[in-house]
């Protein structure tokens, strides 16, 4: 899945990682593929099955929250 690098920057900064989301800024590509960039996901404390339903207004709220 790809996702856009501000919706990832913001969800880290909802997570209370002010540091943490300066520091995506400049790593994370424009667009995260959650698949090759797992691992940088990862450093942020971000997993990536249960992505998609903490993003906000991504498919987590489309979804109803079922995390799919």
């Amino acid at each position: 899945m790809n996702i856009d690098k501000n919706q990832i920057i913001e969800l880290i900064r909802s997570q209370g990682n002010a540091d943490q989301a300066a520091q995506a800024e400049t790593e994370l590509p424009a667009t995260v593929d959650t698949e090759k960039d797992a691992g940088l996901l990862e450093k942020y404390g971000i997993n990536v099955s249960d992505l998609a339903s903490k993003l906000p207004g991504g498919l987590g709220d489309k979804l109803g929250g079922l995390g799919l």
